[in-house]
């Protein structure tokens, strides 16, 4: 995982799913990843502090790389490569 922002890579694809709460931020990253290829970046923002938990698992369980993870008052921020 990327830890330095100056560092995080260019992303092809954004998903805000600010002010969604569980399951709808992985839902839509489900539908989102599905028009991607491997190897892209996807950058997603949200506020559900669940995220936390279900976004690493839902890279660890599909194959997809997470890059970055930041929480930044109430903001996440997420950038996870394609497998």
């Amino acid at each position: 995982m990327i830890d330095s922002a100056d560092s995080l890579p260019a992303c092809d694809a954004q998903l805000d799913t600010t002010g969604l709460y569980c399951p709808e931020p992985i839902m839509l990253m489900h539908n989102k990843v599905r028009d991607m290829h491997a190897g892209e970046v996807l950058k997603v923002t949200a506020s559900d502090p669940a995220t936390t938990r279900d976004i690493p698992k839902f890279c660890s369980f599909l194959g997809h790389e997470l890059l970055h993870q930041q929480e930044d008052d109430g903001c996440y921020l997420y950038l996870i490569r394609l497998g």
